[in-house]
């Protein structure tokens, strides 16, 4: 886990058949306020040209996925991607987030990343799951290619865009470089946008919480995800922003921690949920923690989140390379990272997967 800080603000049977992505255009200027419906938590529709639906992100597990590739070829392997996707949607998890870190989303092309994200669209939609919203990241080094990213987001079947600030040319950032980026890219973005705050992504430049309140006045900023692991920044957007829980619809705004181990520490803090890779190897578990927290059984949730934390530790020292391992080892894919990432080794796939052993019995006990 990232250390704590909370500095100012920097200067400035699976079908591989893909979305057909209608003609979308132009942005999305529906607050917050709006988009999230409590009764029953429906969704809604809203006016954007020819979007027809909207996904409202609703509290709770959301789940940042891995991009599978052949083993040999290193191609995308859609068959999984769709496979994994589902696997996820059926435990009851409230979101997938495609292109982020597990995503490998600086290993693959502007074509893979739509792939991956018209892949997952299709999965969901034919097992049933097409009120599921996907968050896609878009995070890039120029506002202007994130705005293309925001777009093809949009076009392959995307609700949602998770943005990094831009990082390269930091050194040479004025003032309010960062906020403006964000503002720019929401201004004209046809997707809503959630800000990622995870500075060891971002070249150490790491949000403050004063920052991410101002942004969230924006009416097409609707939620941001903390990796920096800072809970009292989370606990101080939360409160300012009236955050989503999920047994109140507050503002709408989503605040959600980026790991699994702060499950607990994020919901009773006032946050909404977490997106969090751990999620892609258990995500029963995560979502049973979230439902214990709300029923107030505080002192289960408090064994549980000990097991997630403990194997979270185990997913945040290994990364994506853990991650897949331990789908490999334990539920029979996964496969590798992209190069320059090394395959691991013999003894680290069996570390690995001893690591994960308690929490995948848990999970298949669920």
């Amino acid at each position: 886990m990232p250390p704590h800080s909370d500095a100012p603000s920097p200067s400035g049977s699976f079908s591989t058949s893909h979305f057909s992505p209608a003609m979308r255009s132009g942005p999305v200027q529906q607050s917050h306020y709006q988009a999230y419906s409590h009764d029953a938590f429906e969704t809604s529709s809203i006016e954007s040209n020819d979007m027809a639906i909207h996904r409202p992100l609703l509290p709770g597990v959301h789940v940042p996925t891995p991009a599978f590739f052949d083993p040999i070829t290193e191609d995308l392997d859609l068959e999984t991607i769709a496979k994994h996707a589902v696997r996820l949607a059926q435990a009851g998890v409230q979101g997938i987030t495609t292109q982020g870190s597990n995503g490998e989303a600086v290993h693959i092309s502007h074509e893979e990343r739509n792939l991956v994200t018209s892949t997952t669209r299709t999965a969901l939609d034919n097992a049933g799951f097409g009120d599921m919203p996907i968050i896609v990241g878009c995070g890039a080094q120029s506002t202007r290619e994130t705005i293309q990213l925001c777009r093809d987001a949009h076009l392959y079947g995307g609700d949602y865009a998770l943005i990094l600030p831009p990082s390269y040319y930091a050194g040479l950032h004025a003032k309010g470089t960062v906020l403006d980026f964000f503002r720019d890219v929401a201004d004209v973005s046809p997707v809503p946008i959630v800000i990622y705050n995870y500075p060891p992504a971002a070249g150490g430049i790491d949000l403050s919480s004063d920052a991410i309140i101002e942004l969230s006045q924006h009416s097409n900023i609707v939620g941001v995800k903390l990796t920096c692991g800072n809970t009292g920044k989370l606990n101080r957007v939360a409160a300012a922003t009236r955050a989503a829980t999920p047994s109140e619809p507050g503002s709408g705004f989503m605040c959600m921690g980026g790991s699994a181990d702060f499950t607990l520490q994020t919901l009773v803090g006032g946050g909404s949920g977490i997106i969090g890779g751990f999620a892609n190897v258990a995500p029963k578990a995560c979502v049973k923690l979230v439902q214990l927290v709300e029923s107030g059984n505080l002192k289960e949730a408090r064994k549980l989140q000990a097991i997630i934390a403990k194997g979270d530790w185990v997913a945040i020292q290994s990364g994506i390379l853990g991650v897949k391992s331990a789908l490999q080892s334990h539920f029979g894919y996964g496969g590798y990272a992209r190069k320059p990432l090394p395959r691991p080794s013999k003894e680290e796939s069996r570390k690995w997967r001893e690591g994960f052993d308690e929490v995948v019995k848990l999970e298949r006990s669920l």
